[in-house]
């Protein structure tokens, strides 16, 4: 299990120890909805900030990025991530649902806190 699983995983866990009047399920639901990514705001991001990498930021694509953001600042990156920003438009909604299905994995992995 990764990092980010791990946290996520602690945070599951000390939100069903917080509220005992909820069930599992609905702890479960309610997580997901509010750490759920968005198609559209990812969208809007990449048509605003997309060369600068806040996109990948969101999906929580850090290390892309990172480079996205370093090749826009130089001249010859700029060439680069002016493709690289038409292509990752296609992969959006593959990327939102990865992180989606991942997080509603992870949400119902958590064993019931008594």
């Amino acid at each position: 299990m990764s990092t980010p699983d791990m946290t996520y995983y602690a945070t599951a866990a000390a939100m069903n120890a917080a509220q005992p009047g909820l069930s599992t399920d609905a702890r479960a639901i309610m997580m997901f909805e509010v750490n759920k990514k968005e198609v559209c705001v990812a969208y809007a991001l990449w048509f605003f900030l997309g060369y600068f990498g806040a996109h990948n930021f969101y999906l929580k694509r850090t290390g892309i990025a990172v480079v996205q953001l370093l090749l826009t600042l130089t001249i010859v990156g700029l060439a680069i991530t002016f493709f690289w920003h038409f292509v990752d438009a296609f992969l959006i909604p593959g990327w939102a649902r990865r992180e989606n299905t991942l997080l509603a994995w992870t949400l119902g992995a958590v064993p019931v806190a008594r």
